[in-house]
Order: structure tokens, then sequence, then C-alpha cells
């Protein structure tokens, strides 16, 4: 996980990895009730935002 962890001594390339992946987790997959136990991606595909 991204968060409760120090990043003092990785490598920058190393950190822009795992931010790249907690985002597209963020944004992707994780599901959220409000949105009709959706993620996202899918909740805006469902209602035509995205293709």
């Amino acid at each position: 996980m991204f968060y409760g962890r120090s990043w003092t001594g990785v490598p920058i390339a190393q950190f822009i990895d795992e931010l790249d992946s907690y985002l597209r987790w963020y944004n992707e997959k994780r599901i959220k009730m409000l949105l009709g136990a959706k993620s996202p991606k899918a909740y805006r595909q469902s209602i035509g935002l995205v293709a």
C-alpha cells in the first residue's frame, strides 16, 4: 500500500511505479458503495462518460 510506509531511501523510479500502481487501483479498481458498488471507472463507463 502507498500509505503507512517510509519512502526514505527509495529510488525515484520505484516511488513513481508505486504511486502509479496506487493511483490505478484508486481510480479503476476500488469499489465505492456510493457509486452503486462499482469502481469509479466502471461507474463512469455505465453513465457514458468514458468509452
